[in-house]
């Protein structure tokens, strides 16, 4: 312990290797405990705060701990953009400054990889479609380019372009395993070339989606482990969540079905094309008519799927009389109350026509699968593709009816349904989510595990650990909680505005927008604004933009077509600029020095109430307000809080527009959650000359 804790004292390896090391007492402490834990099977979770160096704290113990017990050890991120610091900076850093020989490799799920073998019967046969035509050319162009084969590489757009890429030209096929990978493609396939580094890695770097959902599915993607580490572990129940998530439309199932064809196209038609010169003309009748079948069958779902859908578009249109349709998502949380309003039982019965139908599809599809299988096995090699397009294709098929036939007729209380109706299209869908995950972490963690270690800057709120503790079901964990190194009290000024209305009523958007003009006049743009609405985000950004660009400050503003990423990179290379952002931009935005002084808070980051998972999740709370609302706010508003301060040299302004945090008794819980800083209470009007002179303007 003490030998490797030395790594990161005065005069240590680390100090040698880098030209700033910076020796932080917190850093020690955390690794210690990570130590302590990997060596003792204890599960352990750390909050510590901008600036400690969370990654190396883990890495390093980590690193020893697997090189000394030749064993693996998995590292969780949220984002693909820790994955990378990880893989191409960190770990590479750790390895030179200690002189170790430690293999670290990077593994997503199967879906996130090309198959050159279908890559190459796409190739061969033509595509079939002008979706199959836009992604084949992209993905050759790609390749040439020099593509890994990891489709976060390549812009696939809308679910069109994604459903080719997962049906035609993935990884996902289950039906190949790594012998007949390597028989197929000669070792070039970018999954098992990712999967066979990960078996022989000692530090594994993988994403929270795959983590859980590999887990529950009997682990089929990550290699064995015993040796966990979550980063950026305030997101695993969201990850999670949507991990484990079901939802789909009338135009999924369509695609699903044209994927598998007919006599002349899709799936379907290349088995007959494969099959007729080989087959005896008795032999290829009979597998024709289960072809025709499955063709025919195929055919009535589509319509009676269509005549779902569109039953479901008119009891929903009967829920929503009355009701503006307005530029956003409109939800519809199904509770028992929904399946006994007038038009449901419609529903119902559309579906039951639907379900029968799609189950007499699926037996054909497994009886021409069986049908595939046997005569590869009696040596037509050419259908091995085919096998595995079938296994998947059943597969997808079999998700979605069993999904939908919980969702209508066979309710489980573990899941929250719901409706969702697209503004633009009133294109409708069905989802499902679970409705608490923490037993399933417990199941498939807590219980499995010898050590599992859950870490970021945001674990606590006003009551220290249990709201975590509790979502995640961490009732055996340590905990350990690490404040900041950085000086916030000379670095950071908080303004509460003393004057201005609460938000939602009479006068208070117009305070935001003349007290967000005034500011960024007084300090030149380089402000952060975080807004929780969107509708709010562009009023004030209507009412800004015109008066800055006068005096030669840029307005940024999400949801005007660029990416988040393509924003943040124009905010930073521009030296007058503000960037109005929502939810993506509360976390995960890195901007140190200057070009970042001042961060504008427009409201206290609740979550909307009527969004069905969230009301959902709130009814298992005695008091939903302070045991569940508050604290994920808390949550959101550290988090936010986080984007300014992000060196030692900082030194910036956080300005809140929400005067509840004076006003509501639950108010002084946001500011007790976040270091102690320099503290001013005043008026709207004095706001930009207390932000100039924080910042020697």
């Amino acid at each position: 312990m003490e030998e490797i804790a030395a790594t990161l004292e005065h005069g240590g390896p680390f100090a040698r290797y880098f030209e700033h090391f910076e020796y932080r007492p917190e850093q020690v402490e955390m690794l210690r405990a990570v130590a302590y834990a990997l060596s003792e099977s204890r599960h352990l979770m750390v909050e510590a705060g901008t600036g400690v160096g969370k990654s190396f704290a883990y890495l390093i113990p980590a690193a020893y701990w697997a090189l000394q017990n030749n064993t693996r050890v998995v590292v969780s991120t949220n984002t693909i953009n820790l994955q990378d610091q990880l893989i191409k900076k960190d770990i590479p850093d750790l390895c030179a400054a200690l002189d170790l020989d430690l293999r670290a490799a990077v593994l997503k799920g199967r879906g996130n990889y090309l198959c050159p073998r279908r890559l190459e019967i796409m190739r061969r046969r033509g595509p079939d479609n002008a979706d199959e035509m836009r992604v084949l050319a992209k993905v050759l162009v790609w390749l040439w380019q020099g593509g890994s084969g990891d489709r976060h590489e390549i812009n696939l757009h809308g679910p069109a372009e994604r459903q080719v890429w997962h049906n035609s030209l993935s990884a996902e096929d289950e039906a190949c395993t790594a012998e007949t990978c390597l028989k197929r493609t000669g070792g070039l396939c970018p999954f098992y070339q990712a999967r066979q580094a990960a078996q022989s890695a000692h530090i594994v770097i993988v994403n929270h989606a795959l983590l859980l959902s590999d887990v529950a599915s009997g682990n089929r993607v990550l290699p064995e482990y015993q040796y966990l580490i979550v980063d950026e572990a305030h997101h695993l129940e969201s990850a999670t969540t949507n991990a484990l998530s079901f939802h789909v439309n009338q135009a999924d199932l369509t695609r699903a079905l044209r994927f598998v064809g007919g006599p002349k196209s899709g799936l379907l038609g290349r088995l007959l094309a494969e099959t007729r010169p080989a087959l005896r003309p008795s032999d290829f009748a009979l597998l024709q008519q289960k072809v025709q079948r499955a063709t025919d069958l195929a055919f009535r779902l589509e319509n009676l799927g269509r005549d779902f859908f569109l039953t479901l578009a008119e009891f929903v249109a009967y829920q929503r009389e009355g009701h503006s349709s307005g530029n956003y998502v409109w939800q519809e949380r199904i509770l028992p109350a929904t399946r006994t309003l007038p038009g449901w039982s419609e529903v119902e019965i559309a579906w039951d026509a639907a379900d029968e139908t799609m189950r007499l599809l699926l037996n054909v599809l497994r009886e021409l699968y069986q049908a595939t299988a046997d005569l590869y096995a009696e040596g037509l090699e050419s259908l091995e593709d085919i096998i595995g397009d079938l296994s998947t294709s059943y597969r997808r098929l079999d998700e979605m009816e069993t999904n939908l036939r919980a969702l209508i007729s066979e309710p489980s209380p573990a899941q929250v349904y719901w409706i969702e109706v697209q503004p633009n299209d009133n294109r409708t869908s069905l989802h499902a989510a679970p409705l608490h995950i923490g037993p399933l972490i417990q199941k498939y963690l807590w219980h499995e595990k010898e050590s599992v270690i859950l870490t970021s800057a945001t674990l606590t709120t006003y009551n220290g650990f249990d709201y975590i503790r509790n979502t995640l079901s961490a009732e055996e964990a340590d905990e350990l909680a690490l404040g900041s190194p950085f000086d916030y009290e000379n670095a950071t000024l908080l303004y509460l505005i003393n004057d201005i209305p609460e938000p939602n009523t009479r006068g208070y958007q117009q305070a935001v927008e003349r007290g967000l003009l005034n500011l960024c006049r007084a300090t030149g743009g380089r402000t952060l604004a975080l807004f929780t609405s969107y509708a709010q985000l562009r009023r004030t950004a209507q009412a800004i933009s015109a008066p800055l660009a006068r005096e030669d400050i840029l307005v940024l503003e999400q949801g005007t077509g660029a990416s988040p990423h393509s924003l943040l990179e124009t905010f930073r290379g521009t030296e007058r600029a503000v960037l109005l952002g929502t939810r993506s931009f509360w976390e995960g935005v890195d901007v140190p020095g200057e070009a970042l002084s001042v961060l504008a808070i427009i409201k206290l980051p609740f979550d909307v109430p009527s969004d069905p998972l969230i009301a959902a999740r709130s009814e298992l709370y005695e008091n939903a307000f302070y045991e569940y609302y508050l604290p994920e706010a808390i949550l959101k508003f550290r988090q936010g809080f986080g984007r300014l301060i992000r060196t030692q040299t900082d030194r910036g302004v956080v300005v809140l527009f929400d005067r509840r945090v004076q006003t509501k008794q639950y108010g002084r819980f946001f500011i007790e959650s976040l270091p102690r800083c320099t503290l001013r209470v005043g008026p709207l009007a004095q706001l930009p000359r207390a932000a100039a002179q924080w910042l020697g303007m």
